[in-house]
């Protein structure tokens, strides 16, 4: 996509999008990572709007966060402040969040467990990063810690017309939402963009993600001297069969 420049799909107007945003399977993700943080410490990447880190939280362990958007952070920020002011005795101690690239993973001290969800590890738009990314996570974990990664699986790219597509995400009286995209096989790329129309005009939120099949993903975890535990379609372990939308991955150091 001419000119696009990752941060422009996380400025203050998407972030203020992820304030509610609940997909449904919330306390499944939050359960999967708590019983393999154990008693911690976590390192979530790109961790947004905190709707995992949070719930971590509550579970008692400690969780810092990676985040390259100051949009995303300052929501976090709010979050916090909202849950706070919900509790009779206060809000926990504030999440350390480091401002950075996540493929630096630009923290000090080891985790037990390191985690990227929502198929965020494709907004690294090169292979290079992602590896970098892999190689930088297992120089932050403990022995035996894990690292998890949600990601979706692209076959369904490969059933696009002219590698193109149009899908209707929401239809109402006030506003139709559209997903555009178009597929580059050559770069394993997926250009997006998030189309609103509505009374107010046209607004574009657009994104850039480089995706990666599992036996791809498995080979950057080798490279990083990672190896793979377990995978699913789900946080709730319904086994991968290569028939479901996601990915999830579970590699150990």
């Amino acid at each position: 996509m001419k000119d696009y420049k990752p941060i422009l799909s996380f400025g203050e107007e998407a972030a203020a999008t992820y304030r509610d945003v609940q997909r449904g399977d919330e306390l499944a993700t939050v359960d999967f990572l708590a019983g393999l943080a154990g008693d911690g410490p976590a390192l979530e990447l790109a961790i947004g709007a905190v709707r995992i880190a949070l719930p971590l939280t509550d579970r008692g362990i400690r969780v810092d966060g990676v985040e390259f958007a100051p949009a995303m952070i300052a929501e976090l920020r709010n979050a916090e402040s909202r849950k706070a002011a919900s509790r009779k005795n206060g809000g926990a101690e504030a999440l350390k969040v480091t401002l950075g690239d996540f493929a630096d993973v630009p923290v000090t001290g080891n985790y037990r467990l390191i985690y990227v969800v929502w198929n965020t590890l494709f907004n690294l738009t090169t292979q290079d990063d992602q590896v970098r990314c892999f190689e930088n996570v297992a120089a932050h974990l403990d022995d035996g810690g894990s690292f998890v990664v949600e990601a979706f699986l692209p076959d369904f790219l490969y059933r696009l017309r002219d590698h193109q597509y149009v899908d209707a995400e929401s239809i109402g009286m006030d506003e139709v939402r559209l997903d555009v995209g178009r597929h580059d096989p050559a770069k394993q790329e997926l250009d997006e963009s998030h189309v609103s129309l509505s009374a107010d005009g046209v607004r574009l939120n657009p994104i850039v993600s480089r995706y990666a099949w599992p036996s791809e993903l498995d080979l950057m975890a080798r490279i990083a001297g990672l190896r793979l535990k377990e995978r699913w379609s789900s946080w709730e372990r319904a086994a991968f069969d290569g028939t479901g939308r996601n990915v999830l991955s579970v590699w150990v150091r």
